[in-house]
């Protein structure tokens, strides 16, 4: 699942039934989003006549290939989207990006070998091929319907007298040349009316699985692209533990351990002068002890940024609690969770929502923020906003871009919606088991 799928909010589609029975109501929506999917399938005739183009165009290169493609994939996702929310059909999205246009690369042969050699960009083709005319036909079923009924009780009132000025109507296999047959076509067209109103959400659910049997990737290219992002996540987790090896040999390198170095050549000399110079080795223990305290609270320190004391003994709502109290920033807390999340999972979004406040103080302006705790679905979602100047954005923020890579260990994602003149919203959500639901909040 892509991530604007699941920071969305959508409803999970197990929860989606198949249109049972028959109700006016869920007719008239049927046949308004069947009317949205004729739509669509124009428009994909469109971009069907735009890459078609672009590969038939004389001078060397892809020319506008890529960017045609671009434009039916944006146009899949919209269709993924209207699957997904209307009939509860999930259509994964691509693996990957589009591939890159080769260099050098030149004519007609090279573009149809650019489209097809990436399975998904085949399919995409194929599809914007297809749904101007299979999907067109499967979503003007109910449409045709109501007009072919329309017509029908059109005819009982007006037939007789257009069937004698036009030397004769039929209207499907009756031929109207009387008041008898002109009835009969006008109870048949008024048949035909319920019949469309029934047939429209269930016409919408088949095209939703039409689209997801001509775009749905195989599993073998959603494995492959499993693969390739637990590869990268993997290649980004070690960066960063080694990052974190190496600052902590730096801390005590450059703190507790030359400190303690430093105390104990106070204590060697202190020996030296033990006979001779009393007042002097009082002294240099009173140094010895300072040094001493001051080593310690540096590795407290430490091992705080390694795994806080405070989420160890008393989880993760008390630790985020904490946080917000030293704020410079005034923050709130709700959390909502049903019971501890595993240990790494825990210290993930601690250092995540750290980071966050830390960029609140640091860059927003923001007079308060509010962090929201909650478990949904099989998913732990963080949600930090603040009353900031906005303009926050991951691609240029190192802060943000890490606390991307720290969630994508734990297959997690990271949203930011800043506008400029604020306000701020970051969500977060990481996949987890919980137990059954209990409520704590603050």
């Amino acid at each position: 699942m892509d991530h604007a799928t699941r920071l969305g909010g959508n409803r999970p589609p197990d929860e989606i039934k198949e249109p049972r029975g028959f109700s006016v109501t869920a007719g008239w929506v049927g046949l308004r989003r069947a009317l949205t999917l004729c739509w669509t399938a124009t428009a994909a005739f469109g971009r069907s006549l735009s890459v078609c183009g672009a590969i038939s165009l004389m001078g060397p290169g892809l020319g506008l290939v890529p960017r045609a493609m671009e434009g039916i994939r944006d146009l899949a996702a919209r269709r993924r989207e209207l699957a997904l929310r209307w009939s509860g059909v999930e259509i994964p999205g691509p693996p990957g990006p589009l591939p890159p246009a080769p260099e050098g690369a030149s004519g007609v042969v090279a573009r149809y070998r650019w489209i097809m050699s990436d399975p998904q960009t085949r399919r995409e083709y194929v599809w914007v091929l297809v749904d101007p005319l299979a999907g067109a036909l499967l979503a003007f079923l109910p449409l045709a319907l109501v007009l072919s009924g329309v017509w029908g009780v059109f005819l009982a009132f007006f037939g007789v007298p257009l069937s004698a000025e036009w030397d004769g109507l039929w209207y499907q296999f009756i031929p109207v040349e009387g008041r008898a047959t002109a009835v009969l076509a006008g109870v048949l067209g008024a048949l035909q009316l319920p019949l469309a109103l029934w047939s429209a959400p269930r016409v919408v659910r088949r095209h939703a699985l039409y689209t997801r049997a001509m775009l749905a990737p195989s599993e073998s290219e959603l494995m492959a692209g499993r693969i390739q992002h637990l590869a990268a996540t993997r290649s980004d987790a070690v960066d960063t533990q080694m990052a974190e090896i190496r600052r902590i040999e730096r801390d005590l390198h450059d703190g507790a351990q030359a400190r303690l170095v430093a105390m104990g050549m106070t204590l060697d000399a202190a020996e030296n002068l033990l006979e001779t110079n009393p007042e002097a080795v009082r002294a240099l223990l009173a140094e010895a002890r300072e040094s001493s305290a001051k080593a310690l609270a540096e590795l407290r320190d430490l091992v705080r940024g390694i795994h806080p004391p405070v989420l160890a003994d008393r989880g993760l709502a008390d630790a985020v609690r904490a946080l917000a109290m030293v704020s410079p920033v005034r923050a709130e807390v709700q959390v909502d969770l049903p019971g501890r999340p595993e240990m790494p999972v825990e210290s993930a979004v601690y250092f995540a929502v750290s980071e966050l406040l830390a960029n609140v103080a640091k860059h927003s302006g923001a007079d308060r923020a509010s962090i929201d705790i909650h478990y949904d679905h099989g998913a732990l979602r963080i949600t930090v906003t603040d009353d900031g100047r906005g303009g926050a954005d991951a691609s240029r923020g190192s802060g943000l871009r890490g606390i991307e890579r720290r969630l994508a260990t734990f297959d997690g994602v990271l949203a930011v919606n800043s506008p400029v003149n604020g306000p701020t919203l970051v969500t977060m959500e990481l996949p987890c088991v919980l137990p059954s639901p209990k409520t704590t909040s603050s």
